[in-house]
């Protein structure tokens, strides 16, 4: 291998992946072909689009995937070893080549691409494509992060979560894809679904406003692979990815619906091993999508597949983003017949490893402690109690957890041990501007995270949180077939009553959301779409949250940034 500076590395999945990628840049600048429409050929190459993401200040990732063959189509295992090119450049006409170089990709990898440009400019907007037989592929934009010690003015995220093809279009992409503001887009997780066409869709019925592919909900590797192929080719997903980079991580639709680490609700007794569909699933994410796996795939001693993706992403002395995954090691969701399991110090949702990462990762001299967490950590719960009067009721009754029964236990309030025990560690070393940032729920909440909720608003604050809604998966109303602001307002208007830290809360709409952080504040805004069927419905500004430096407490915003 022969390369200049700057560099490229291959992404290594794992050990079991045959090594000899190749790379090289040579000096001078030799153009890429024409784009495929002008070649002449009479297949597309690049199908998929092209991607970004987990930038660093000298690197970052960049992503493809190539048919080198009509018949080499994802998830068919065919085709032949082929050598891909790319190219960096800082203009978007690439008269100035930073970076270039070929790889090698073949069927064990779904013929998709994916490296590591390294030896970059911190803080700079870059272009890159791909190119193969004669075509190249859709021009990129993609930026790096901050030098560690930069002093940025702010960074902002778009932020999204739960889009499932089958119940509509992905107008929020859209959206995102329009903005020039953006440096990043967060994914926090279900970023595809497993289900079979009709399983799970749109509204009341499940009917379908588009099918997925293949007909079968994702189990094997094929399955998997396939399904993400098709996730991007969505015109709106792609010019999204196109755009800026993105910091992805997954959550359970990924696999399977209410994963933990030796199962799944949606992988029932006898049908599938578990072991091999997760390996099916974390590889297939692994191909096709622009993160930077830390370190190879280990087995560990329970016998099960560890890709570890959660990892750090440093902007400046501004804020240090800490990506979570919550099902990997997370023990299983405790039954509804028994709610104060919640609260066993044996169960955790995040394992050993990974709580101290974080508890590690909090102490930071970056200003914002911002984690991308896939699940809510925000006590929501009824018949709370303060923490004084539970024990002597549960002398008694012995049912109830010590913060009231919790509205959903595969979130953070099914695993109470590990939420205290991150709390302590940020009361106990005076932690402040903390914020996460979540997915997972179909709604937007702003929540205070009180280290006592059922004294709240009184004491003390571990830091805040803001939940993005979806971006087409079904809420309250679609599940309810309820008109908007109907019902929806009577259930939001209990669930705040009951946990007073809750500050904001919309059941009802899809959409994206931009957290802007600056020196002196964080603040989310939240934009919702119109009808998701509609593929070109409009977006419209709804509310917006902050929190001041240094107060660990919301306030509302009367406009976006």
């Amino acid at each position: 291998m022969t390369h200049s500076s700057p560099t490229q590395t291959q992404i290594d999945r794992r050990t079991l992946i045959v090594a000899g990628l190749a790379a090289s840049a040579g000096a001078g600048v030799v153009a890429l072909p024409a784009p495929a429409e002008a070649t002449g050929s009479t297949l597309n190459h690049f199908q998929h689009g092209v991607a970004s993401g987990d930038p660093l200040p000298d690197r970052v990732v960049i992503w493809t995937r190539v048919t080198p063959t009509a018949e080499a189509t994802p998830g068919s295992g065919l085709g032949e070893e082929v050598l891909v090119r790319w190219e960096m450049s800082p203009t978007a006409d690439f008269s100035r080549i930073t970076a270039k170089g070929s790889q090698q990709t073949g069927p064990d990898r779904d013929h998709t691409v994916k490296l590591d440009v390294t030896g970059l400019s911190p803080e700079t907007w870059y272009f890159y494509r791909f190119a193969y037989n004669g075509q190249t592929s859709r021009v990129g934009r993609t930026r790096t992060a901050p030098a560690a010690d930069a002093t940025p003015d702010n960074v902002r995220f778009g932020v999204v979560s739960c889009s499932n093809l089958q119940a509509g279009w992905f107008a929020s992409y859209r959206h995102l894809a329009a903005r020039d503001d953006l440096h990043a887009i967060l994914h926090l997780g279900d970023y595809l679904y497993e289900y079979a066409p009709g399983e799970y869709g749109n509204g009341m019925n499940n009917d379908d406003v588009r099918s997925h592919e293949p007909v079968t909900e994702m189990r094997t590797l094929a399955d998997y692979r396939i399904r993400h192929a098709q996730y991007k080719r969505d015109s709106d997903l792609s010019d999204a990815h196109a755009h800026v980079p993105w910091i992805v991580t997954w959550d359970d639709h990924e696999s399977a619906n209410d994963a933990w680490l030796l199962g799944a609700e949606n992988n029932e007794p006898g049908e599938y091993d578990w072991i091999e569909r997760k390996t099916n699933a974390n590889q297939a994410y692994d191909e096709w999508m622009p993160l930077r796996v830390s370190g190879t795939a280990t087995i560990e001693t329970d016998g099960h597949l560890h890709d570890r993706i959660y990892r750090r992403l440093r902007f400046g002395t501004l804020l240090e983003l800490s990506m979570l995954d919550l099902r990997s090691y997370r023990s299983e969701q405790v039954a509804p017949t028994e709610p104060a399991k919640v609260d066993d110090p044996d169960r955790t949702i995040t394992g050993d490893e990974q709580m101290e990462w974080l508890k590690e990762g909090l102490l930071t001299d970056a200003q914002w402690k911002i984690v991308g967490n896939p699940v809510m950590i925000a006590p929501v719960t009824f018949a709370a109690l303060p923490k004084s009067l539970i024990s002597p009721v549960n002398d008694v009754t012995g049912l109830l957890p010590d913060n009231g029964i919790a509205y959903n236990v595969d979130q953070w309030d099914g695993y109470t041990a590990d939420r205290t025990e991150l709390f302590e560690h940020i009361r106990n070393n005076a932690i402040t501007d903390t914020v996460f940032v979540t997915g997972d729920i179909h709604s937007a909440w702003a929540c205070d995270l009180p280290y006592d909720s059922a004294v709240y608003p009184l004491g003390k604050t571990a830091g805040v949180e803001f939940v993005a809604t979806s971006v087409t998966s079904n809420n309250l109303k679609d599940i309810l077939g309820a008109p908007r602001r109907t019902v929806s307002v009577t259930v939001e208007n209990i669930i705040r009553t009951a946990n007073r830290h809750v500050r904001y809360l919309n059941f009802d709409d899809h959409g994206f959301s931009v957290l802007d952080v600056t020196r002196n504040r964080a603040q989310m805004d939240w934009y919702v779409i119109g009808e998701r069927r509609d593929a070109g419905t409009p977006a419209t500004w709804t509310r917006s949250y902050a929190t001041a430096t240094g107060s660990n407490r919301l306030h509302h915003v009367t406009e976006p940034v």
